[in-house]
């Protein structure tokens, strides 16, 4: 009753799962899709019209175009005046300077030059003394040939040419009269010290002004009245008419949005989407259920298509590119990946239609997007190199290069092509590249592992192994053979070798902290020997958790945990759980204490880790190596497991597990075969 229970609420969590998947994804993709493009015609400068006559149904302004906006504002810009603000202290504190300067010379003409450079200071600071900087950066910037100087809250216009810098200024003074005046004086003078900068630039006013100014540019160039014409068919559409068409279709989508009809509108989106996300959902109810066991799972095959959804809606609202140019071949890339191919395909269909609502012609999209899609699944069936990332792009591009072109050629009758569809296909594929890294973020957030981490995590350089190979070699051949085995298995009764090889390769990395007490790595007496049958099965159980330890500490993936975890399931430390038994015949045994952690396998290839890692190990406790011995063996280990009930959760049917039997009878054969003898030479 309690399973029962059990199962019904597993049951109602699923079915709240699904329910949620599909009315968030289909909220998520109906909302952003594009709202009252009603217009339908499709337009580019200097080409030719290729609809009928166009007549405007309603006055609407036409829009200015962005060019010409930008070049108002940057005539704008450039007729603009800047404000400074004139300090008229600069010139009384100067003059008082100068004449600080005057007493401690001496000479009749002292009076003089004080006169002479006085009316000169008057002159520099009537005209304004502004810094090299500001100066430099008005006359580079070429917008700016006046400004504006405020004096007594009056603003005047004043040429950028007749304000002086402090250079100028010094040099307007010593060179003003040459002929009547020592220049070798006026150096007596300390000039320089006379000259300060008496006018700054008033940012805040200046950029209000300039502001103000740009705001009261118009965004509009006339208006057409309704009934005007607008373009006829074979008409070229020039600039002038792109613009007012750009109008028309602003104005167009802008009355759709206010019209009762919008309702409906979204209703037909809504039933459109909703009916194919149910049918992926009845997909994966029907034929893999087991997606549904990881949240995580089940979650990023729905977010994939609605993402991409999501950017092609946007693109289309704000006329961002070109629909091609998304490379929706990445999702069945990545679901091929850490899926399967049917499920790739599957959400790759579905994505494709629910685009093809949201453009103008749909039909061609439609095509070719599945075709390049069919073809990104098949030629990356399993991915272990960056490198086939590469090719599979190269054929995309090839595919969508070859397919469009036939395409245009039946249409058209022509061997006039698109050259911007081409250059779209181009970026597609480039973006395709990046599926690579898309993969490892995927692997971060969502817990999955590729092909590629796999060949990276089976590198014997990694620490953990290289240190398995330095401190129980033993144990490292062991999972060597293991490793070799189980990808051989896997490859037969359509598992994943990567996969259980590189979990082979990890399952027991706990023996690397006391590896002298499993027998693979002992040389003489056995330390067990010193301990009760108790305190070795713990030693032995510990393994598990010791390794469980060691793959949290080196960032080793949870999928390559769990086989750390299954290896040995819910089984006994055997040996000792016998030796304990005999040793207390009418004690009551705690099973606990001779009981691995667990779980049982829950995979097909966990399943085969645990037959293979059990079968090599008790082979080597075989007296001699015979076809018999071994078949035997291999019989009774599976067997057992089999009676036991370590397979009872994973999806491993009977027939693969025969074919288990008969593929590890074949490869321990071969590995433990029988060598003849050499004959030694008589004397």
């Amino acid at each position: 009753m309690k399973q029962t229970k059990q199962q019904k609420r597993n049951n109602l969590t699923r079915l709240a799962m699904k329910v949620v998947l599909v009315v968030l994804s289909t909220a998520l993709i109906v909302y952003f899709m594009p709202r009252g493009d009603e217009f339908g015609y499709k337009y580019e400068r200097n080409s030719p019209w290729n609809y009928g006559l166009l007549i405007a149904n309603t006055k609407f302004p036409v829009l200015k175009n962005d060019s010409t906006i930008y070049k108002e504002r940057e005539a704008m810009k450039r007729r603009f005046q800047p404000y400074y603000n004139c300090d008229k202290n600069v010139s009384d504190s100067m003059k008082s300077r100068l004449n600080n300067i005057a007493t401690d010379l001496s000479g009749h003409e002292a009076a003089i030059y004080v006169r002479h450079i006085s009316t000169l200071l008057d002159t520099i600071y009537k005209h304004g003394v502004m810094s090299s900087d500001d100066f430099s950066q008005q006359k580079d910037t070429e917008h700016h040939r006046f400004i504006r100087i405020v004096n007594d809250n009056v603003a005047i216009p004043v040429a950028l040419a007749d304000v002086y810098t402090p250079r100028s200024a010094y040099e307007y003074i010593m060179s003003a009269d040459t002929a009547q005046k020592s220049r070798m004086i006026l150096q007596q003078y300390n000039i320089n010290e006379l000259i300060q900068v008496n006018l700054s630039y008033d940012k805040m006013k200046s950029e209000e002004e300039l502001d103000a100014q740009l705001q009261g540019i118009s965004n509009y160039n006339g208006f057409v009245q309704a009934g005007q014409k607008i373009i006829d068919r074979g008409e070229t559409v020039t600039d002038e008419i792109y613009d007012i068409l750009y109008s028309y279709q602003k104005e167009s989508e802008r009355r759709t949005t206010d019209n009762s009809e919008l309702p409906y509108k979204t209703m037909g989106e809504t039933l459109f989407v909703l009916v194919i996300l149910t049918i992926l959902i009845s997909y994966l109810s029907f034929f893999r259920p087991d997606y549904f066991e990881n949240a995580q799972c089940s979650i990023m095959l729905f977010a994939l298509p609605v993402l991409f959804c999501v950017v092609a809606s946007l693109m289309m609202s704000h006329k961002i590119l070109n629909v091609f140019m998304l490379p929706c071949c990445m999702v069945p890339i990545i679901i091929r990946v850490f899926m399967d191919s049917r499920t790739a395909f599957m959400f790759h269909c579905a994505m494709v239609l629910i685009i093809s609502l949201i453009l103008t012609s749909s039909y061609e999209f439609i095509i070719v997007q599945l075709v390049a899609g069919m073809v990104a699944i098949q030629t990356l069936r399993e991915l272990s190199q960056r490198s086939q990332i590469i090719r599979t792009a190269f054929l995309v591009f090839l595919v969508y290069v070859l397919f469009y072109t036939g395409y245009s050629l039946y249409h058209e009758n022509d061997v006039k092509m698109d050259l911007w569809m081409y250059v779209c296909f181009s970026i597609n594929c480039v973006l395709l590249m990046f599926t690579y890294p898309m993969l490892w973020m995927f692997e971060k957030m969502f817990g999955f592992i590729s092909d590629v981490t796999l060949v990276e995590l089976s590198n014997v350089s990694n620490p953990i192994l290289r240190k398995m190979t330095e401190v129980a070699p033993g144990t490292f051949q062991h999972s060597m053979q293991v490793a070799n085995l189980s990808a051989a298995v896997a490859s037969e009764i359509g598992g994943k070798p990567q996969l259980v090889r590189t979990g082979a390769l990890y399952h027991d990395i706990g023996k690397v902290r006391h590896p002298a007490f499993f027998t693979e790595n002992q040389k003489g007496i056995s330390p067990h020997k010193h301990l009760t049958p108790l305190g070795s099965a713990k030693v032995i159980i510990d393994h598990v958790k010791i390794g469980l330890e060691l793959a949290e500490k080196n960032h080793i993936p949870d999928t390559i945990k769990r086989f750390i975890q299954t290896h040995h399931g819910r089984g006994k430390a055997k040996f000792f759980y016998i030796t304990y038994k005999n040793e207390h015949p009418n004690e009551e045994i705690d099973e606990a204490a001779f009981t691995y952690p667990g779980p049982n396998p829950s995979t097909k290839e966990e399943a085969i880790l645990m037959m293979c890692d059990s079968t090599e190990a008790a082979l080597r406790s075989l007296p001699e190596y015979t076809d018999e011995s071994i078949n035997n063996l291999v019989d009774k280990i599976i067997d057992g497991q089999v009676a036991e009930g370590f397979f009872n959760e994973c999806a491993i049917t009977f027939k693969d597990i025969a074919t288990a039997k008969k593929v590890l009878k074949e490869k321990l054969k071969s590995i433990y075969h029988t060598r003849i003898s050499y004959p030694e030479l008589n004397e």
